[in-house]
C-alpha cells in the first residue's frame, strides 16, 4: 500500500495527530484541542474557540491550548441523563461586554428544569448574571437546548418535549418548542410540535432550519417557518397530513442519526450525529445525503468560520466509546 493512501486513511478514520497537506481525494482532518469534558456547543471569537461542557465549565481554546473555565451558576446543574450546561452562544458585543447567552438543566428537589440566562466572563471564569427564562419543565431526557442568534439579532431557543409526546401538541407548553427570545426575556413560540429539536442554522438566504430526534428512527431536517406545525407526535419521517409540516430529509425508519448541532458551510448543511457517529453532509435542495465523515465516533456540534468547517465529538458522554485524547475538537478541511 502506498504511504500516501495510508495516511489518508489514517486521517478520515481519527489514526494520528499528525496534520499534513493531503491530495484531494479525501478530507483532511486536524486535532485542535483534546481531553474536552463532554462538550456540547462551539462557538468562536478572535481565534479563541469557547465551548460549554456539560459538567458546568467553558473550554477555552488558544493556540492549541485548553482552559476549563468554571460557570458559577444561580442553580445546580441536574445530573440526570442528558442534562447539565447545554446550549451556549456568544453575545454579538461579547469583546466589550464578556457576556453569552447559556441554556442549562438544573435539580429543583429532585424535579430537573431547563432555563436561558446570561453568563459574563471575568478574571478566566464565568458568572450569571441575569435570567431570561426559567422553569421550563423537563424529565429525564430530551431537554432540547440548542441556542443561536438569528439574523435578525434575537435569541432562538430549541425546548425538547421533555420525554412526554403530549407536550409538543399543548399550546400552553413549552415543551416541543421552538422560541425566538429578545434579550428581556420576552419571546413567542416560533414553531411547535418537535420531539427534541438540537440544531438550528440559517442558510445564506435566512431561511432557518432544524435537527431533531425522531422516535424509533425518523430523525428529521426541518425547513422552518414561523407559526407552523411540525406534527409530532401525529406524523413522523415521511408522513404527511394536512396542516402539519413533514420533513426535507428525514432518517427513515430503519436508520437512526440522533442528529445535534447543525450549519450551513459553503452552500452545505453539515449535521453532528451521536448514534450516527458522523457528520452528515445534505444538500438542502435535493434533499440527499451526499456524504457522511465517520471514524470518529459521536459527534454533538459542527461550526463553521467559512473557511474551515469544526466538530466535536461527545464520546464522553456515557454513551460513546471514549478514545485515550476524547473527547476532541477537529478541523475538517
Amino acid at each position: 500500500m502506498k504511504k500516501g493512501f495510508l495516511v489518508i486513511l489514517l486521517v478520515l478514520f481519527g489514526c494520528t495527530e499528525e496534520t499534513e497537506k493531503l491530495p484531494t481525494q479525501g478530507p483532511i482532518v486536524e486535532k485542535i484541542a483534546t481531553n474536552l469534558n463532554i462538550p456540547w456547543s462551539i462557538d468562536l471569537h478572535d481565534n479563541t474557540f469557547y465551548i460549554s461542557e456539560r459538567v458546568g465549565t467553558i473550554a477555552r481554546i488558544q493556540d492549541g491550548t485548553v482552559g476549563h473555565e468554571p460557570v458559577q451558576l444561580s442553580d445546580k446543574l441536574a445530573v440526570i441523563s442528558e442534562a447539565g450546561l447545554l446550549g451556549f452562544v456568544l453575545k454579538p458585543d461579547f469583546d466589550k461586554t464578556g457576556e453569552a447567552f447559556a441554556y442549562y438543566t438544573y435539580d429543583v428537589n429532585g424535579e430537573p428544569f431547563n432555563k436561558v440566562v446570561t453568563i459574563k466572563r471575568e478574571d478566566g471564569q464565568w458568572h450569571e448574571i441575569a435570567l431570561h427564562l426559567d422553569g421550563i419543565k423537563t424529565g429525564n431526557i430530551h431537554h432540547g437546548g440548542r441556542l443561536e442568534i438569528g439574523p435578525e439579532g434575537l435569541l432562538y431557543v430549541t425546548i425538547g418535549d421533555a420525554g412526554n409526546p403530549s407536550n409538543a401538541q399543548d399550546p400552553t407548553s413549552l415543551n416541543g418548542k421552538i422560541l425566538r427570545m429578545k434579550e428581556d426575556g420576552s419571546f413567542e413560540i416560533f414553531s411547535m410540535r418537535h420531539r427534541n429539536p438540537q440544531g438550528l442554522a440559517w442558510d445564506a438566504d435566512g431561511t432557518l432550519y432544524e435537527a431533531e430526534h425522531g422516535q424509533t428512527a425518523n430523525d428529521e431536517i426541518n425547513l422552518v417557518e414561523q407559526g407552523k406545525n411540525y406534527g409530532y407526535p401525529i406524523i413522523e419521517g415521511d408522513e404527511t397530513e394536512d396542516g402539519l409540516e413533514s420533513p426535507i430529509i428525514t432518517s427513515g425508519s430503519n436508520e437512526t442519526w440522533a442528529p445535534s448541532g447543525i450549519t450551513f458551510h459553503k452552500g452545505k448543511l453539515y449535521v453532528a450525529t451521536l448514534r450516527g457517529e458522523s457528520v452528515k453532509v445534505m444538500n438542502v435542495d435535493t434533499g440527499e445525503v451526499e456524504q457522511s465523515i465517520t471514524g470518529f465516533g459521536r459527534v454533538r456540534d459542527v461550526f463553521s468560520d467559512g473557511e474551515s468547517l469544526y466538530f466535536i465529538t461527545n464520546n464522553t458522554d456515557g454513551r460513546g466509546t471514549p478514545k485515550e485524547d476524547d473527547d476532541v475538537l477537529y478541523r475538517l478541511e
